[in-house]
């Protein structure tokens, strides 16, 4: 399907009021509401558009294979900092902006850091008109629609279907290690976390479960063995380490395993491990807890609440996504925003309808 086939189906999808469901690889299906709607397969737009290694700028269209687009930017030594999970092999560039997920790179505090939306330069946008609309550009500098395209990040496809994005890129980093610490409880472990994060450490990652605290340095080869030296632990051997990044990053960690719902809890870095049944495991210095629960969702959201943070239902049974729901309720004033915004790109709600929430 070209760009003008699919510009065609959203118009023709508009003038019926007939919803739509943006797929691309699929791999997040399991992410948001229960997907509705016609399907609108994006693979077609692929393709690398422009990549300057020296300008630190990748331009792509959404359909491209997240893949495709890694192993352009590790042969020239650079790489997505967000880290963006796959969740499967079809994953697309249009899919990890529309999903907003960043990996345990998220809060490094070394200057890799960020979320997704902090590299979205500018992107080409098929909005519920079926209008071809172009927002920031290629370069930082070029701030006009450059909120918008920050904005997408996350969006679910809810607003629009990404033709095409351009994204900030950095170098990978010269040297990586991986040091894995006895810790005696999740307290402890925050309390460290959040000192280290405040000190000139290299730090890229962080992971703590049962009683292991895993940290991953990278930057400089100086940098990388003085910190090591300085923090203690066990080294862990590099194919290993990356192995047990990479079952963080794409859940396939043993801790990930069952099928008991799965709730992403976004915090303040320094609260303290929440009182609440079921297995925990605790990235990005605290700011980001996994939990493995049975419990109500009310009990969950509450505890979340109370700490600062929100609770999202990452994994679950269609049911139970139902039930609860995925994401935690607006406040009044938060959602006439998200209206309004979803009224002026797809006044028809053609696009992912209620994928986030049933009202939209």
């Amino acid at each position: 399907m070209t760009l003008d086939a699919v510009i065609d189906a959203v118009r023709s999808a508009a003038s019926a009021a007939r919803p739509l469901r943006i797929r691309g690889g699929g791999s997040k299906d399991f992410y948001g509401q229960v997907p509705v709607g016609e399907l609108l397969d994006t693979r077609s737009l692929a393709g690398i558009v422009a990549y300057e290694p020296s300008e630190l700028v990748i331009s792509v269209r959404g359909g491209t294979p997240l893949a495709e687009v890694e192993a352009a930017l590790a042969g020239a030594g650079q790489m997505l900092p967000f880290e963006p999970p796959h969740f499967g092999t079809g994953a697309t560039v249009g899919g990890a902006i529309a999903a907003g997920l960043a990996g345990p790179r998220r809060a490094a505090s070394n200057g890799y850091c960020g979320a997704v939306r902090d590299f979205v330069l500018g992107v080409k946008l098929i909005d519920g008109r079926g209008d071809l609309l172009a927002f920031g550009g290629q370069v930082m500098k070029n701030v006009a629609g450059y909120d918008v395209s920050r904005m997408l990040a996350g969006s679910l496809g809810t607003l629009g279907v990404i033709a095409e994005v351009s994204l900030k890129v950095l170098p990978q980093p010269l040297a990586a290690s991986t040091l894995k610490l006895g810790i005696r409880d999740a307290a402890q472990a925050i309390e460290k976390l959040n000192f280290w994060g405040a000190q000139p450490l290299p730090l890229t990652a962080s992971a703590y479960c049962d009683g292991d605290l895993c940290l991953r340095l990278e930057g400089a080869h100086a940098a990388v063995d003085a910190a090591a030296r300085r923090l203690g632990g066990e080294q862990v051997e590099a194919a290993q380490a990356t192995s047990y990044w990479t079952g963080v990053r794409e859940h396939s960690d043993a801790f990930f395993a069952g099928a008991a719902p799965l709730w992403r809890l976004s915090l303040p870095s320094t609260a303290v491990p929440l009182d609440l049944p079921g297995a925990q495991l605790i990235e990005w210095g605290g700011a980001l807890r996994w939990l493995k629960s049975d419990a109500p969702a009310a009990q969950i959201r509450k505890a979340a609440l109370q700490a600062g943070g929100h609770a999202t239902l990452f994994r679950a049974s269609d049911a139970l996504r139902g039930q609860a729901g995925v994401f935690t309720p607006l406040e009044p004033v938060l959602a006439r925003i998200h209206a309004r915004l979803k009224a002026t790109f797809d006044p028809q709600g053609i696009f992912n309808r209620g994928r986030m929430y049933a009202e939209f």
